[in-house]
């Protein structure tokens, strides 16, 4: 089974207020004491981050730091599994799956480096095989779902608009293929869309992505307190 580690310890507490995207307001489980926790997903999460909810903090490694915790996990809307809140251990995740050959959609293709500057963009991963071709592979973490689809996104982003047009350009080039790979978090989910309603222009970006060679591709993880573990293959519907 292909997991990573999520760092602990990790501490409970009750979720309050968001003042502003990257920042939640909470209440520690054990104590009480009310304490603002720093959150990296900039996305709106409004079905996640309800009144009362469960949240995992990780105390900040910098004792010099404003807010003393980091938000990592939080649980479901049923209250039956987790999500991560933390955007990078996803990315993780599908990292050791790449090194470790374990994604069979990908399964020709060799691992060369994460983090890569393309065009305007730092896309996830670079890949390499046979024939002196590469992949660019970019990375989207699913934490919406309505009715049992996976959406994403859950708020406007142009950033993710820019990807998978520049995945667009990127695979019309000699000797270079291009995917996505959208990881979805929740087990309620049955398959994966671009979430129209919220981002038309990533809707519409996505699907031409797709007509311009760019491979589209879906994954399910679990998360746990302590790790996070790849799933199956998910459904990806474009357009």
């Amino acid at each position: 089974m292909i997991s990573t580690p999520i760092p602990g310890p990790l501490v409970r507490a009750h979720f309050i207020h968001r003042p502003n995207r990257f920042l939640l307001q909470v209440r520690l489980e054990d104590t009480g004491e009310l304490v603002e926790a720093h959150m990296a997903d900039p996305g709106r999460l409004k079905e996640l981050l309800l009144p009362e909810k469960r949240i995992w903090l990780r105390p900040a490694s910098n004792p010099h730091r404003k807010t003393r915790w980091t938000a990592v996990l939080v649980e479901s809307p049923d209250g039956k599994e987790l999500v991560s809140l933390d955007t990078t251990l996803p990315n993780r995740l599908i990292g050791e799956a790449l090194r470790e050959k374990s994604l069979e959609e990908l399964v020709e293709w060799d691992f060369v480096r994460g983090e890569v500057a393309m065009g305007r963009s730092r896309l996830d991963f670079l890949l390499s095989a046979s024939g002196g071709r590469q992949m660019a592979l970019e990375v989207k973490s699913v934490t919406l779902v309505d009715a049992g689809v996976g959406l994403f996104p859950d708020a406007v982003t142009e950033r993710g608009a820019r990807h998978v047009r520049e995945l667009a350009e990127i695979a019309q080039r000699p000797l270079w293929e291009a995917a996505v790979l959208f990881v979805l978090q929740r087990a309620d989910g049955e398959k994966i869309r671009a979430a129209r309603s919220i981002d038309s222009r990533f809707a519409d970006s996505l699907s031409r992505a797709e007509e311009s060679g760019v491979r589209v591709l879906g994954r399910r993880c679990e998360v746990h307190e302590d790790r996070l573990e790849l799933g199956g293959a998910v459904p990806v519907l474009v357009g």
